[in-house]
C-alpha cells in the first residue's frame, strides 16, 4: 500500500467518525456541526489532522464558528496545539493531542524475540494486570474494550504485557497495549504488540495505533507504524468574550 492509500484509508475512518458529511481539503480543516460525532466526547469539539490537512466537529453552530474562526487563523498543526488554541479560543478543558501512526503490511516489523506469547480471551487475568497498571495507564491503554483475543506473556502465573485491538469502522484495528509498571522498559510492549498486529493483518484490518507518551510512540515505530497525523478534543466555553485575542 503506497503512503496516498494508507493516508486514504485513514481519512475515510475519520471521516464516517464525523456522522455529519465532512471531507478533508487540500489544505486548511473543513469544520461542521456534528452533535453526534464520534471524533470527541459529547458535547465537546474534536479535531484530526491527517497528512497535513484537517477535519472539525463542533456540537453547536457557535462552536462551530469559533472553530472556524481559529482555522482561518491557524495552520491544521496548530488546531491540535493545546496552547496555541487557548491564545484564540475559550478553552475549557483538553484531552489530548494524540499521534496517529497507521500500518501497511509491507513495513511491518516484527518482534522476533521468541517470547512466549499466549492468545487468550479476556478475563480475570487482564482485569488483575489493569488494576496492577493503575487506572490513569489502564484507562490510556483501552485493554478493556478489545473486541480481538488478548496477546499476552507471563511471568510465572501473573500477566505482565497484553495487547489487542478493537474493531473500528473502515476494517480498522485500534491497537491496546499495556505493561505492568515494574516490568516495562523490557521490549514487552513491542512483543505483544507484535502478536495483535499479525492477528489485524491476516483479518484483513488496518491497523491503527494512537499515542500519547513517548515510549507508546517508540513502540509504533519500532514496529514499522508511520505518523500521519493526530487527533485533539477540547471543551469549549459559552462565549467569544471569553477568548484571549
Amino acid at each position: 500500500m503506497t503512503g496516498d492509500l494508507l493516508l486514504g484509508r485513514a481519512r475515510e475512518l475519520w471521516t464516517e467518525l464525523a456522522v455529519t458529511p465532512v471531507e478533508f481539503p487540500s489544505n486548511g480543516a473543513n469544520v461542521v456541526v456534528s452533535p453526534g460525532s464520534w471524533l470527541c466526547p459529547p458535547l465537546w469539539t474534536g479535531v484530526v489532522i491527517l497528512g497535513g490537512a484537517g477535519i472539525v466537529t463542533a456540537p453547536s453552530v457557535h462552536a462551530a464558528q469559533l472553530m472556524a474562526d481559529a482555522s482561518r487563523r491557524l495552520s491544521p498543526e496548530k488546531l491540535v496545539d493545546d496552547d496555541r488554541l487557548r491564545e484564540v479560543l475559550p478553552v475549557l478543558d483538553v484531552l489530548g493531542p494524540a499521534s496517529l501512526f497507521y500500518l501497511d503490511r509491507a513495513d511491518f516489523l516484527p518482534a522476533h524475540e521468541g517470547a512466549a506469547v499466549e492468545e487468550v480471551m479476556y478475563d480475570d487475568e487482564l482485569v488483575s494486570l489493569l488494576a496492577r497498571a493503575g487506572e490513569e495507564d489502564a484507562d490510556e491503554s483501552g485493554l478493556d474494550t478489545i473486541t480481538s483475543p488478548a496477546f499476552v506473556l507471563r511471568e510465572g502465573e501473573d500477566v505482565v504485557a497484553a495487547a489487542g485491538y478493537r474493531t473500528w469502522p473502515q476494517s480498522v484495528a485500534h491497537l491496546s497495549v499495556l505493561v505492568a509498571p515494574d516490568c516495562r522498559g523490557r521490549g514487552l510492549a513491542r512483543v505483544v504488540a507484535s502478536a495483535a498486529v499479525t492477528h489485524a493483518l491476516d483479518a484483513g484490518q488496518l491497523p491503527q495505533w494512537r499515542a500519547r507518551p513517548h515510549p507508546s510512540k517508540r513502540v509504533a515505530h519500532a514496529l514499522g507504524f508511520q505518523e500521519l497525523g493526530s487527533q485533539l478534543s477540547v471543551r469549549l466555553g459559552d462565549g467569544a468574550d471569553s477568548a484571549r485575542r
